[in-house]
């Protein structure tokens, strides 16, 4: 996670790089990898610790390490800044996202997942048309909406070429359909990020406040939905866990955070749009998921639609 979006909140900056260089790709390749296999390690983390439980756990454990380096930083975590109902809306969208995915994946292939879930900028390009001024739908976005809506139907409905090897671990509709809403609650936090006073505020602290406020909300889901919580604590079970809490929000946010600093934005976000590849290649690969034609043939489209939404302009930043 799916943690590194809160970075479009960060302030413009003045970037030493105006291309990416090979320290640039290098890293961004590590990170799209580790986001990747953090779909493959949610889901087998849900074998021990309930989905929602898990999601809630790792926003207490993210928060401690996140609000750990932030104060080593220097960085406020607490301000009077009139911050507060924007944080409570997104860390609402954040715990949802979260209370969407970690349950669908459960239910659908981590591949199927990663490829749905990529989905959200095209939330966020058919919602900036009326929140963000400037930035508007065009005819080659409009296009790459069309593109993406085709490849996520072929997705979600051609189950019969994109079965794992094991049947009992395949694709569902209900998983899929989870996943879509994910998709659409992240981007409804990237809006909330953008259109709201948080576009102003660090990203260390707006992923804290994020994990913060979206940790309890999941706890006390999890608890009224009468999860079991954590039923089989083994080695594996535990270590996918740590892997999303270390590799993926903390790791993955600190990593493009820095990239975000020093590199344009437009650059590095675009090249993160990789990811699906690296997730489907990782359920292959870790779990033994079919690369089905209809599943090969949605990823190429949610791809293409995804560079065209979200190509760089002819401006660096």
């Amino acid at each position: 996670m799916a943690d590194v979006k809160s970075n479009v909140a960060a302030p413009a900056m003045n970037l030493r790089h105006t291309m990416l260089d090979s320290t640039a790709v290098s890293l961004l390749l590590l990170v799209c990898v580790l986001l990747a296999i953090g779909q493959v390690a949610i889901k087998v983390a849900n074998t021990g610790i309930s989905p929602i439980m898990q999601a809630g756990l790792r926003s207490v454990v993210a928060a401690l390490v996140v609000g750990a380096v932030a104060l080593i930083r220097g960085v406020p975590l607490f301000r009077g800044d009139g911050v507060v109902w924007p944080a409570l809306l997104a860390g609402a969208f954040f715990a949802a996202e979260f209370a969407f995915l970690y349950p669908g994946l459960a239910r659908t292939t981590a591949a199927h997942a990663v490829i749905l879930l990529y989905t959200s900028p095209f939330v966020v390009a058919v919602g900036a048309h009326f929140l963000v001024p400037g930035d508007r739908l065009t005819m080659v976005k409009t296009l790459g909406l069309t593109f993406a809506l085709g490849g996520v139907a072929i997705v979600t409905f051609g189950r019969d070429a994109t079965t794992a090897i094991s049947p009992s671990q395949g694709p569902t509709l209900a998983g899929d359909l989870l996943c879509l809403a994910g998709a659409l609650a992240w981007g409804l936090l990237t809006l909330t990020l953008r259109a709201t006073r948080l576009a102003s505020v660090s990203p260390e602290r707006v992923t804290f406040l994020l994990l913060a406020i979206s940790a309890p909300m999941l706890l006390t889901l999890s608890m009224v939905m009468g999860e079991p919580g954590i039923v089989n604590p083994t080695p594996l079970v535990l270590g996918a866990f740590a892997f999303t809490v270390v590799f993926v929000a903390f790791f993955c946010f600190t990593a493009t955070n820095w990239l975000l600093t020093r590199y344009p934005a437009s650059r590095v976000m675009a090249f993160l749009l990789f990811t699906p590849v690296f997730g489907v290649l990782a359920g292959h690969l870790l779990l033994g998921e079919d690369l089905g034609a209809s599943l090969v043939a949605g990823l190429v489209l949610v791809l293409a639609g995804l560079w065209l939404v979200n190509r760089p302009s002819n401006v660096s930043t």
